[in-house]
């Protein structure tokens, strides 16, 4: 005979926090660092493969992110800026981390300024860095 198990109560952690950009950030670390682990792997593993397999299948990795003339195709555009986004906003977050570390910047007010920078430093260093990348072609 099945007994029928008793309500319990639930958390209430979703009645109390409420959205912050702290939140934010701290899934877009853990977002980021396995995105770069699984993506970046991905990417590493098939260049190494196609240096490995000869001219054909190199030629086959360039054909899907770059044209004739170097630069990158749209694909190669979304992973590029893709993986320098989450390279960025990882490094970001790390830095924030490391603040958090040493036991600054705890009061909520430092806590989500901290958070918003991180988010703004991490879109300014991409923009910096594809910026310096597209006007050197």
């Amino acid at each position: 005979m099945a007994s029928q198990r008793p309500a319990r109560p639930r958390s209430p952690h979703l009645s109390i926090w409420r959205w912050g950009p702290h939140m934010l950030v701290s899934i877009l670390h853990r977002v980021t660092g396995d995105g770069m682990a699984l993506v970046g792997t991905v990417l590493f593993v098939w260049w190494l493969a196609a240096l490995a397999s000869g001219p054909e299948a190199y030629a086959l990795f360039l054909a899907v992110f770059t044209v004739d003339g170097g630069a990158l195709t749209p694909i190669g555009l979304l992973f590029g800026i893709g993986l320098t986004f989450a390279f960025c906003q990882h490094l970001m977050s790390g830095i924030r981390h490391l603040m958090l570390d040493t036991g600054a910047g705890y009061d909520l007010r430092s806590n989500k300024r901290f958070a918003q920078a991180t988010i703004v430093c991490s879109i300014i260093l991409t923009a910096a860095y594809w910026a310096y990348l597209l006007a050197g072609k």
